[in-house]
């Protein structure tokens, strides 16, 4: 069966953004790609942006959350009109709260987190990066998915 790993772009803050996501849902990075790390690209790459990622990747579960940012010569990421949410299940209502609480932080709250009219615990927000979430913890649907 495919996998779907979400993949988001940042203006210069994704290394930041990982870091804070890793604070959050623990684990280590599998994967860090400078752009000055890119062989043969080194002359082609603005000492601006030298340092800057090309590709970071977080387990979390059985996907990854991967990102990288888009250099500046091809215009910047519109980080308010994302138009899609990361969507979170949780194992239990704790957790959730947890990954709510913690991903939220300094964010904009959409939808506390509370019981749904749907049957589940529930929450959206934008982080602090501006990145879309859902939080869910639904007891009917373990092992649905």
């Amino acid at each position: 069966m495919a996998t779907i790993n979400p993949h988001i772009n940042f203006n210069g803050n994704a290394e930041e953004a990982f870091n804070f996501y890793k604070s959050v849902f623990g684990g280590e990075f599998i994967k860090i790609i400078r752009f000055k790390d890119l062989a043969g690209m080194e002359s082609q790459i603005p000492a601006s942006e030298a340092n800057k990622i090309m590709h970071i990747a977080l387990p979390i579960g059985h996907n990854v959350l991967m990102a990288n940012d888009v250099p500046e010569n091809m215009g910047p990421t519109n980080e308010n009109e994302h138009r899609s949410k990361i969507s979170v299940s949780a194992e239990n209502k704790a957790e959730a709260d947890r990954l709510f609480n913690g991903l939220s932080a300094d964010g904009q709250i959409e939808m506390p987190i509370s019981d749904s009219p749907w049957g589940s615990y529930f929450g959206m927000f934008r982080d602090k990066y501006g990145i879309e979430w859902m939080v869910e913890f639904d007891p009917n649907a373990q092992n649905q998915l």
